[in-house]
């Protein structure tokens, strides 16, 4: 039986510059498109082969009101926080951080990275917050990819990155019911992925091509799927297809953001200005 009959949407994947000014694909937010509820940013960084000296990534910035979530693929990251959070992130490893109430935050290529260079790939989600945990204290989660589940089936490989996949669950605590899964399928395999019955869900390509239903998916797309089934159901094409799979329970509250805040109203928007500017946010503290 198809279970796949929500209405689908492919929308590109544009080119645009972030952080210290490294390039990445973003599916949204875009003109015309600002979030598909909760998730209010995907990025895909790289992936890039930096020659030494050359890598580049989010130096100290602030965030307030949602969830970050950065996966990485290839290569490696090194993060620490105001709130005195700090570690390294090599391929298939994940961190899960909740902003709350407001943290400042860095990102940045491994050491190794910056001095010899390398190549680099992973992805940025941001997760919005239920109004009530908006201003929740902050925290981390982080797991190494041997925490992480994997699933593996008849021409068919996943990475269960937060949610459950054939009995499998991630150690990841979501604030909603939220799933993302990194899938990678042979030529002709097909996979089906549980989610929340309800939730809005993303099918981001990485490479290669497929189908859900009747809909062709590309390299550089994402399938945004409103309401989707509780089965999401993917038929690789071609040589095979990789992708990340997201689905999150909408929040459905008005939504007012402002570069690293979002927020549920503009006043509050204008106060996560202000407590940033008065240094309620803290500072991460170097030794160096």
């Amino acid at each position: 039986m198809n279970t796949q009959t929500a209405p689908i949407t492919v929308v590109p994947t544009q080119v645009a510059l972030e952080g210290g000014g490294f390039q990445i694909r973003r599916a949204f937010p875009v003109a015309g498109l600002s979030y598909f509820d909760p998730i209010l940013l995907i990025d895909e960084m790289g992936p890039v082969t930096y020659g030494p000296g050359e890598a580049i990534g989010a130096p100290d910035h602030p965030h307030r009101g949602f969830e970050t979530v950065t996966y990485v693929i290839d290569g490696a990251m090194e993060h620490e926080d105001s709130h005195g959070h700090r570690g390294a992130l090599r391929p298939g490893d994940v961190q899960w951080m909740t902003a709350g109430a407001g943290v400042i935050h860095s990102e940045m290529p491994a050491a190794e990275i910056m001095r010899d260079g390398g190549r680099v790939h992973g992805f940025q989600i941001w997760v919005n917050l239920p109004q009530a945990q908006k201003l929740a204290t902050p925290r981390y989660q982080e797991y190494p990819s041997a925490s992480l589940p994997i699933v593996q089936g008849a021409g068919t490989w996943a990475r269960v990155i937060a949610g459950e996949l054939d009995g499998r669950r991630s150690p990841i605590e979501t604030t909603v019911p939220t799933t993302m899964v990194h899938v990678k399928l042979d030529a002709n395999a097909r996979i089906s992925i549980p989610v929340a019955p309800g939730s809005n869900a993303i099918v981001h390509t990485i490479g290669g091509e497929a189908r859900i239903a009747d809909t062709r998916l590309a390299d550089h797309s994402a399938a945004l799927i409103a309401s989707a089934p509780a089965q999401l159901e993917l038929s690789a094409e071609g040589n095979g297809f990789e992708a990340l799979v997201l689905a999150g329970m909408p929040l459905n509250e008005p939504v007012a953001r402002y570069g690293p805040f979002v927020m549920n109203t503009r006043e509050e928007i204008e106060q996560a200005f202000r407590d940033y500017q008065a240094g309620r946010f803290g500072e991460i503290a170097r030794t160096n």
